[in-house]
């Protein structure tokens, strides 16, 4: 079962009138005339634009891991959270099928979220070193994390079609954190690839051609923001060592003092 809007899931935003997205056209609209980032945020929950992803997410609540047979999956689209006036912004892929799909708060419930917060805790951005689920208590300072989708995609893969369906809920994101961010941090290629785009959308001028994605890749663009690049904390690359705990801290230390010197 999915959660439905206004049950009382903790931190939905979003009720039974929400305006609901049922194609790429719909995003665009609903995601430009959004009034403020809790009307994004509630907007994006109920997005039903992509039809293959809304059936992935939905079957993946549906047929549930052993381990969390007897939790409600929350079953939507999982928005951006974190500090409303972050000076960094973490932009990942999309939210794991029994992680963010089940506990509605993007890294929260998976391996992969164990690492993040375990970095932004050491980091001195998050309260807790853990995130378990949505009403555990923990708080980001500074710091928000979004994705380039927001739906739970087979196999990790997003299609082309997918993310560029899913872009402007990202610009409008970023577009509300303008006064205030100073970094976006892209966890993996898919995310390095998918933030350029955006940014040109919301009018920075972007180097052509891409630059190339490697861990603590960094392109300041002009006016300052920073664009770093890391390896995503998925467990392939954790448990091969592709990614170590003091390669993730020095991804939030790079940040912190770009976004200390900004001040």
């Amino acid at each position: 079962m999915v959660v439905p809007p206004g049950s009382g899931w903790p931190g939905d935003l979003a009720k039974a009138s929400t305006p609901v997205a049922t194609s790429a056209p719909d995003v665009g609209r609903l995601a430009g005339n959004a009034p403020s980032l809790d009307h994004l945020t509630a907007r994006v929950t109920v997005c039903r634009a992509c039809p293959r992803l809304v059936a992935w997410r939905e079957a993946s609540a549906a047929d549930k891991r052993a381990a969390f047979k007897d939790e409600p999956y929350w079953g939507r689209p999982v928005p951006g959270w974190g500090d409303p006036r972050a000076a960094i912004a973490i932009v990942g892929l999309a939210p794991a099928a029994h992680g963010g799909n089940r506990t509605g708060r993007i890294f929260t419930g998976d391996r992969s979220g164990d690492w993040l917060f375990a970095a932004l805790h050491r980091a001195g951005f998050a309260r807790h070193p853990t995130s378990i689920r949505a009403d555990d208590g923990q708080r980001l300072t500074g710091v928000r994390i979004t994705a380039a989708v927001h739906c739970a995609p087979p196999d990790n893969r997003p299609t082309p079609a997918e993310r560029d369906a899913c872009q402007p809920w990202l610009e409008r994101e970023l577009g509300f954190l303008h006064s205030t961010l100073r970094v976006i941090i892209t966890l993996g290629g898919f995310a390095w690839a998918s933030t350029w785009p955006v940014l040109r959308a919301l009018g920075y001028d972007v180097p052509a051609p891409r630059p190339e994605f490697g861990h603590l890749a960094e392109v300041v663009v002009p006016g300052g923001l920073l664009v770093l690049g890391s390896y995503h904390p998925s467990q392939q690359n954790t448990f091969t060592g592709k990614l170590t705990e003091p390669m993730l801290d020095a991804v939030f230390a790079r940040a912190a003092d770009h976004a200390e010197r900004w001040h």
